[in-house]
């Protein structure tokens, strides 16, 4: 497969990925750049290519560390849900 391939990736993602590289051509940036940060988002909110079987979803929980679960900084901003916040989250 060459380096550049999209092959590996599911319908879902590519879906994923064209999306964003519109909002980034509608932002003003050139189609090529566009392209490359929507497959560098998608490779960071999924991982990467196609995954089979199941399990695909987070990394299994080391149970020495519960800190580093709950870690807002190291989440994807398409997984920070209502953790991220204003005024709420600063009552918090």
């Amino acid at each position: 497969m060459a380096r550049g391939s999209k092959s590996s990736y599911t319908s879902k993602q590519r879906r994923k990925a064209k999306h964003i590289e519109d909002s980034g051509e509608k932002r003003g940036m050139s189609p090529k750049r566009a392209a490359s940060m929507a497959y560098a988002t998608v490779n960071k909110q999924d991982g990467g290519g196609k995954k089979t079987g199941s399990g695909r979803g987070r990394k299994p929980s080391t149970a020495s560390n519960p800190a580093s679960r709950r870690s807002p900084a190291r989440s994807t901003s398409g997984r920070k849900g209502g953790r991220k916040g204003g005024r709420a989250r600063k009552s918090r």
